[in-house]
């Protein structure tokens, strides 16, 4: 990335995203109160929704919706409308950031070509959800009690008993144990307004009975080329997303495309030793371990979302990451975002940066060229791997995921070039898949032992009893 796409990006945000903020933020805000009582200030954030999109076809239901919440008397539908007018607002803002940083780089993005949504059959586990989250909008965050909470049990159970209802089911989920684990809620000094608002909404929409398409799905085979690994780590669950470009066998161009394996853990296994829950996974972990090129065979791809299945996919030659960028990164095709999932905390596009110097301030950590700066998200940085701040404050060359943070753009290290003593170092997410290669490291790990093994050793002593 040259200063003059640096620029570009910086030279001020899309019009209108920030008050389409503040509209999304006063929403937020009233929920946290909850919808049983509304007060002057949270009518008048009610009221600022329905005039945010006065000019789409959601005018009307939107403003219906706004006026018998605010008298006090609403249905489930009337907030799943409040929810869709929420939901347009921060979709419109990624449509903007999106296609200011398109513009920016020259990336060409495909288009969405999914058709538009049915009514679906009526289902029960639905209409449990919608109830739950009705409750929990009634009582809003700082109502939310042990009665509540404890109703989440039986849609969460409903909901996972249908496969097509897991997404809903995990999310419900995990919005339920983030209120337990910060129950009482009322006494807390800041709420997580915008990130509760966030799940609220997505499980809102996805609890109508309507049929949202994914998007066309086809079957792809060809060559995967890793360029980084972001890896999500939850006190009960482990993902490593892999960000790539795959060749297709057919001849058609390159296209950007992630994939993602997951597994359940428990909060004691962290760092290195989450790599161990993905062992399912070998032709991956060997693939980003040694920096290998993947051949795979008839994967599902969903947009720019490639289902991973280890068993058709082969590691095969070394291939650098960072020069499959700087051939392949400018022109493959990013995939359109599904509606659904459009926000702007879910950008995450991948980018080279080279040329760089670094500076530490109070602010953080930037990166530098000429008068441009750009900030460092190094708190994303994982455990799982080689990548420090330190590291990163030493090199020159970065391969990350660029993400809207707090207003801003940031850059997420995925691997770095670096210069530690007069010699150059270059580390990268994925290298310790398939053991830790940091001497120092593994030291530790041996003297602490391994939490895996332990745990499957216990679970396997207790199914035998």
């Amino acid at each position: 990335m040259l200063s003059t796409q640096v620029a570009q990006l910086r030279q001020g945000v899309p019009a209108g995203l920030a008050d389409a903020d503040a509209v999304v933020a006063g929403f937020d805000d009233a929920l946290v109160g909850g919808f049983a009582r509304v007060g002057d200030e949270a009518a008048t954030a009610l009221a600022a929704l329905a005039d945010a999109v006065a000019s789409t076809p959601l005018r009307d239901r939107v403003a219906e919706a706004v006026g018998k919440v605010t008298a006090g008397s609403f249905s489930q539908e009337d907030l799943a409308a409040l929810a869709g007018a929420r939901s347009a607002l921060l979709g419109a803002a990624h449509d903007a950031l999106l296609g200011q940083f398109d513009a920016a780089l020259g990336r060409e993005r495909a288009p969405w070509t999914a058709p538009p949504g049915v009514p679906a059959e009526v289902s029960a586990p639905r209409g449990a959800a919608r109830a739950w989250l009705h409750e929990t909008a009634v009582a809003g965050w700082r109502g939310v009690d042990h009665d509540l909470l404890s109703a989440a049990g039986a849609p969460v159970e409903a909901a996972l008993a249908e496969p097509a209802l897991r997404r809903l089911a995990v999310l419900l989920d995990g919005l339920a144990a983030e209120l337990r684990a910060s129950h009482p809620v009322a006494l807390m000094s800041q709420v997580p307004a915008r990130r509760w608002a966030d799940l609220w909404s997505r499980a809102m929409l996805l609890a109508q009975d309507w049929s949202v398409p994914d998007g066309e799905v086809e079957t792809v085979s060809g060559r995967l080329l890793p360029l980084g690994v972001d890896l999500h780590e939850h006190c009960t669950t482990v993902q490593v997303q892999v960000h790539g470009v795959l060749e297709p066998s057919d001849g058609q161009p390159a296209r950007l495309v992630r994939t993602a394996v997951a597994a359940a853990k428990v909060e004691t296994i962290t760092g290195p030793a989450v790599w161990r829950l993905l062992q399912a996974h070998p032709n991956l972990l060997a693939a980003l371990a040694q920096r290998r090129v993947l051949t795979v065979t008839d994967l599902p791809l969903h947009g720019g979302d490639l289902r991973w299945l280890d068993a058709q996919a082969r590691a095969g030659e070394q291939a650098d990451p960072f020069a499959t960028a700087r051939l392949l990164l400018a022109p493959a095709i990013a995939a359109a975002t599904a509606p659904l999932d459009r926000h702007p905390a879910a950008i995450a596009e991948p980018v080279l940066l080279e040329g760089y110097t670094t500076r530490q301030d109070d602010d953080g950590l930037t990166v530098e060229w000429d008068d441009q700066q750009l900030p460092v998200a190094v708190d994303r940085l994982p455990a799982a791997g080689p990548l420090t701040p330190a590291l990163v404050a030493a090199s020159s060359c970065c391969l990350g995921l660029l993400r809207w943070d707090g207003g801003r753009w940031q850059v997420q290290p995925l691997a770095v070039r670096a210069t530690v003593k007069r010699k150059p170092v270059e580390a990268h997410n994925g290298d310790w898949a398939e053991g830790v290669t940091d001497p120092k490291v593994a030291k530790v790990e041996a003297k602490t032992g391994d939490a895996v093994a332990v745990l499957r050793e216990r679970a396997g002593r207790l199914l035998r009893r």
